[in-house]
């Protein structure tokens, strides 16, 4: 009469026993006997969302946009005319991406290995010494320091680099330090229990646990190269800061006003691209809520 198959007296379902009286059920045992199916997984959420992807770009472009109609309707005088044309930003902005980039590849090959090799336990007590020398190198007033290079090595691009570079090492050599020292000894125990060599727990334990702090001082790293980078010019380093001194010298708004829009922008440009890549280079495994 009814569709409700009949229970078998004496007989349970899989999994299911019964103790003084009460019904009990295991964990664990697949539900599809009694006809529901188990829950589907959830999907995996993107790391990286539309609006982080569109909202910064889409905004530096209308900025820049703005400023270059604004350019192409102001009265320039000769000077001013002469002073960003011939390529003039086009080449100030190249020498200053450049001397960014080529900045901060030395941060990293320079920081990265030194913070490692502090942590390790045969040099740490020398940490307190390289932390101090780091923090002279950026507690030094940049412009100080460019000109004390420029002093020993000359004028050109390579006392701007080597300011640059001590000026951005703190951040990190601080956040690597700090990183692999937060990891949990626990872990590292467990490591090297199931046999893995010291190289082994480094690059499969400790740095990827570490590499949200390491990236984080890597953008503030970025962030700094890209300001410090306006001051090359009194180095005869070139970049974006040849715009905006000549503008402040010769008292010419617009040359002004475009070298300091375009250092504003090519830093937010930076720091962009460099919170992108804190994202998907983070670990799965550290994500919250996974």
């Amino acid at each position: 009469m009814s569709g409700t198959p009949r229970r078998v007296p004496g007989r349970r379902p899989a999994g299911e026993h019964e103790v003084k009286g009460l019904a009990f059920r295991d964990e664990g045992v697949d539900e599809e006997e009694d006809g529901t199916p188990p829950p589907a997984p959830a999907a995996a959420a993107p790391r990286v969302g539309w609006r982080k992807l569109t909202f910064l770009p889409v905004v530096l472009i209308a900025v820049l946009l703005a400023t270059w109609m604004w350019y192409r309707q102001a009265d320039l005088d000769a000077l001013t005319r002469n002073a960003l044309g011939n390529g003039q930003v086009t080449k100030a902005l190249w020498q200053h991406v450049q001397l960014t980039v080529i900045s901060t590849f030395f941060v990293l090959i320079i920081a990265i290995p030194l913070g490692i090799l502090l942590t390790r336990r045969m040099f740490r007590r020398a940490t307190p010494f390289a932390m101090a020398f780091a923090n002279m190198g950026q507690a030094t007033p940049a412009i100080g320091l460019l000109a004390l290079l420029v002093i020993w090595l000359g004028i050109g691009r390579r006392a701007a680099l080597i300011g640059i570079i001590i000026y951005a090492v703190l951040p990190v050599l601080s956040n690597t330090i700090a990183g692999l020292k937060a990891n949990d000894p626990t872990l590292l125990e467990a490591a090297r229990g199931i046999g893995m060599s010291s190289l082994g727990v480094l690059a499969r334990v400790e740095l990827p646990l570490a590499v949200p702090l390491i990236l984080a001082g890597v953008r503030t790293a970025l962030v700094l190269n890209v300001g410090t980078a306006t001051l090359a010019t009194f180095g005869g380093g070139g970049g974006l800061g040849v715009l905006i001194t000549t503008g402040i010298t010769s008292q010419r708004m617009p040359v002004l006003v475009l070298g300091s829009i375009l250092t504003v922008a090519l830093a937010l440009l930076v720091d962009w691209l460099a919170s992108l890549a804190e994202l998907l280079l983070r670990p799965r495994g550290l994500e919250v809520g996974t």
